[in-house]
């Protein structure tokens, strides 16, 4: 991975002239991806729900520009969507959560609210206690959030506009994103469903659980946290 991070800037300047749109495949792409984000450019990325446009949560110059483009309320937070379940005890507090939980749950269609940790930048969502993570089932954002840190997410589109599955839908953001990239698998056999975006659960109070938005897997989800002794908290 070494060498294709060590090209990746040249060859990034050298592609310039023809366009900013990738496919997700291989090494070679994570390392344009990394290398991109590690410029403060703001990245769409395919997840396994909508599309995403993603920043680097340490760079505080990327957090402005993702605020920008989505015209979205400062005070509104962004979401982190981090390489691996095991870290996600580096980011937001785990120490009350069922052993077990979370693997069984993540990768997944899910963002997890937690107490947040020290380690965040403090300029990330600086109003606010918690965070929500992402640990997504896609492998590539997954494998550029391994090599830049956690990446600041949301959804691909302009505030309170339609969640997007297909890079076409956003098409007037693409002059204003360093780059889009594109799966070649997903043409066509994504469903409807999936324009729901992930479920967000509030686990951040001990023994309880609340359902903040009800996304993809929001059943499956209910069922097992009931069935692990949590306790839906209602409004």
């Amino acid at each position: 991975m070494t060498t294709y991070l060590d090209a990746a800037p040249g060859e990034i300047e050298c592609l310039r002239d023809f366009g900013n749109h990738y496919v997700c495949k291989g090494r070679r792409s994570i390392a344009l991806a990394a290398t991109l984000l590690k410029q403060d450019e703001i990245v769409a990325f395919p997840t396994d729900t909508i599309y995403g446009l993603a920043g680097v949560v340490s760079s505080n110059t990327s957090i402005e520009k993702l605020y920008k483009i989505k015209d979205r309320d400062e005070n509104k937070p962004l979401s982190i969507s981090i390489s691996s379940v095991k870290h996600i005890g580096h980011w937001g507090i785990i120490d009350h959560i069922p052993r077990g939980l979370l693997t069984t749950i993540l990768p997944g269609p899910y963002t997890i609210i937690l107490k947040r940790t020290q380690n965040l930048n403090p300029a990330f969502n600086p109003n606010h206690d918690t965070v929500g993570i992402r640990v997504p089932h896609f492998k590539f954002i997954n494998c550029v959030a391994k090599i830049v840190g956690p990446l600041a997410l949301t959804s691909a589109n302009v505030s309170n506009e339609p969640s997007c599955l297909y890079a076409s839908e956003f098409e007037h953001l693409w002059p204003r994103l360093g780059a889009i990239f594109h799966d070649s698998n997903r043409f066509g056999t994504s469903v409807q469903s999936l324009r729901k975006g992930s479920t967000i659960v509030d686990l951040s109070e001990p023994e309880y659980y609340k359902i903040v938005r009800f996304g993809v897997g929001a059943k499956s989800l209910i069922s097992f946290l009931n069935s692990v002794g949590l306790e839906c908290l209602e409004d």
